[in-house]
């Protein structure tokens, strides 16, 4: 062999080692398994940690009859069945319910005038980075074309793919998609007892089914059995393989906690298992897709251990700083399904409102994920439209303090609970490499002094969206900035300060 072979041999066995190093380096790869150990600490992907505003959306054949006397319109279908309130309601505007049950409310869902392309453009309007659409609430209904069920869009009412349209929609225009998931109280959902492993469904229920025994597939399981749990790993799985979710959205799992009868069954602990591998089985299927993927950890009683997933709760508010990874699913009005008595009493919040608690939720570590509920035609009613585009006029100002900003020393100054109906003060940001601090003004006197600066060592001081030079002195109480009688835009403003170390 001539030295001329051995050296081309040599550096070929080099080359080979570097490419097999170098691909070893940059795998991240791991095989998960139904063990919450192996699930444990699983990574925030850096695109829900820069995205901080998403778009949630409730919306199914409950929005037909589109009204409740108070909270949750979604769950009309369940009210229905006991609540006399509702059935009056219903009585009068649908006929009696031995006639016309919840099962025909679904034929007269039919969307008519629903466009996907329109609600993507309004959601890109509105400066939102995500979209969770509900595909299956507790009612059972799925709202992507399913082989699982023939209770589903595509056979019944809008005979449309919801959920895949609107998909395609979101991703054409770059936005983030991962429908949510909520079928987990079904079993409990048309039952006399909720959240037991066993119930009996109201007589109104059996004598629809009598009449129509194919309804036992919408209305049932009425039990948290082997082929419920079954059945419900199968359906997100179709909803995983089909759509290929950037995240995902469980709701949360009262069977869990509340069930104090049977607390310790071992069918919940099946249950709970059978929830591991279906997580694990979405995050193998993430590294195959090579997307990074994400999900919530819903309730006040977290459906999986703590370090899993961010923490998420109905119209969430976190006041321990720095919080853990969070979001908070919020409420335009009150109601997350269409309610029309939302709109009659004056229900819903105003866009200022909406704006501040988007930067008290960014301030404090978390994301929020506001909650629309169009009709059932398929149209957003303006007064939600008009609230989104607000809060995206607001972010084409400002964005720079919400987007891919992390959270500062201290959420803010001046403050008030998030609970009340007004939101004061000051929130705070900074940007990722910690050299610019955001000072968010909820309030807006002629000058500002945030006494969080004191000792920092400040370079320069700019209002967002105004060309003004502002005076500004650092002193003993803080950072006093002289703030100009025209003001960029509406709802909140915001400093944007360039730092330095602490003194």
């Amino acid at each position: 062999m001539t030295k001329k072979k051995v050296k081309i041999i040599v550096c070929y066995s080099l080359l080979v080692s570097i490419l097999v190093l170098l691909a070893q380096g940059c795998s991240h790869s791991q095989e998960y398994s139904a063990d919450w150990k192996s699930l444990e600490g699983y990574p925030v992907p850096e695109w829900y940690q820069d995205a901080k505003f998403g778009i949630m959306i409730h919306w199914g054949a409950y929005s037909v009859p589109g009204w409740v006397p108070a909270g949750y319109a979604e769950w009309y279908p369940h009210r229905l069945y006991y609540d006399r309130r509702i059935q009056e309601y219903h009585e009068k505007t649908f006929g009696a319910l031995s006639e016309v049950g919840y099962k025909d409310l679904i034929q007269m869902f039919k969307a008519e005038k629903w466009d996907p392309e329109a609600w993507a453009d309004i959601f890109v309007q509105a400066g939102a980075r995500y979209v969770i659409p509900v595909a299956e609430h507790h009612d059972g209904f799925a709202m992507w074309d399913s082989k699982l069920t023939t209770w589903d869009v595509a056979e019944r009412g809008p005979r449309r793919d919801i959920i895949g349209e609107l998909e395609k929609a979101c991703r054409g225009r770059g936005l983030k998609y991962g429908p949510s998931y909520h079928r987990e109280r079904h079993p409990s959902y048309f039952t006399q007892e909720k959240y037991v492993i066993k119930s009996k469904p109201w007589p109104a229920i059996v004598e629809e089914i009598k009449q129509m025994p194919e309804a036992a597939e919408l209305y049932g399981p009425f039990q948290y059995d082997d082929a419920f749990i079954a059945d419900y790993i199968a359906r997100w799985k179709e909803i995983q393989e089909k759509y290929r979710p950037d995240f995902m959205w469980i709701d949360d799992i009262p069977i869990f906690y509340w069930n104090q009868k049977g607390a310790n069954d071992p069918q919940i602990e099946r249950f709970r298992q059978a929830c591991a591998g279906m997580i694990a089985g979405y995050f193998n299927a993430a590294q195959e897709w090579d997307k990074e993927v994400y999900l919530n950890n819903k309730g006040k009683h977290p459906n999986w251990p703590v370090k899993l997933g961010c923490r998420s709760r109905d119209n969430m508010d976190i006041s321990e700083f720095p919080a853990p990874d969070w979001e908070n699913p919020a409420t335009i009005a009150k109601s997350y399904g269409y309610n029309r008595k939302d709109e009659e009493i004056g229900a819903y919040k105003s866009s200022t409102r909406l704006v501040h608690l988007l930067t008290d939720v960014v301030s404090k570590n978390g994301s929020l994920l506001l909650n629309i509920g169009p009709k059932a035609d398929g149209t957003i009613p303006q007064s939600q439209v008009q609230r989104l585009l607000d809060i995206g006029q607001w972010l084409e100002v400002n964005g720079e303090a919400i987007y891919a900003t992390r959270c500062w020393e201290t959420f803010g100054e001046g403050v008030n609970s998030g609970k009340s109906k007004h939101f004061s003060g000051v929130r705070f940001t900074q940007s990722k490499d910690g050299k610019t601090v955001y000072a968010i003004l909820l309030e807006c006197p002629n000058d500002v002094t945030l006494r969080s600066f004191q000792g920092l060592n400040v370079k320069d001081v700019a209002l967002m969206g105004s060309d003004a030079l502002l005076q500004w002195s650092l002193g003993a109480n803080g950072l006093t900035v002289n703030l100009p009688e025209d003001k960029p835009c509406k709802h909140a403003y915001v400093l944007k300060i360039t730092t330095g170390t602490r003194k």
